[in-house]
């Protein structure tokens, strides 16, 4: 196994565990459930949302078929994930890699235990309120950039400065 690889599957399993061990925290171990919202900072507050669609509460899953539909389509994703992160030669591409996985599997978990996923991070300023959302969901997100970044910076995949015009 390569260096690279061992950062990216170090990223997934830091991403899944540090996920389900806040969502089992807060689910079962506080009472945000019965107090909620618990209001952090002026921007933040913890609340219960329970999504069973997907990013940004999009396409939402009421019946078994589409949960069970969400949680393959997810694991399928995590695998293909998981088999790219193996080859990457790139530590950028590999730990952005490792972090999505992560995330889908955290997700996958709270599917398949309560039928939705566990969110409960609020960021809001004003009238303006984003999404809900958890660990899992940062991660993804962390990870879109990083790849994003690894495709745009030849130095993230080569480790060698890229050539001048």
């Amino acid at each position: 196994m390569t260096g690279p690889a061992r950062l990216g599957l170090a990223a997934l399993a830091a991403t899944f565990l540090i996920d389900q061990g806040s969502k089992l925290w807060l689910y079962l171990g506080t009472d945000l459930v019965l107090s909620q919202p618990w209001r952090l900072a002026p921007f933040l507050d913890f609340v219960v949302v329970w999504n069973r669609g997907v990013s940004y509460g999009l396409f939402q899953q009421e019946g078994g078929f589409g949960r069970w539909l969400l949680v393959a389509i997810s694991i399928g994703a995590a695998a293909g994930l998981i088999y790219w992160l193996m080859r990457a030669t790139a530590p950028l591409l590999a730990v952005s890699l490792g972090l999505i996985a992560g995330g889908a599997l955290g997700n996958v978990v709270d599917r398949i235990a309560y039928g939705a996923v566990f969110d409960f991070v609020h960021l809001h300023a004003g009238a303006f309120s984003w999404y809900v959302f958890n660990v899992a969901d940062a991660a993804i997100v962390a990870g879109v950039v990083g790849l994003i970044l690894d495709a745009l910076w030849p130095r993230a995949r080569t480790g060698t400065e890229a050539p001048r015009a």
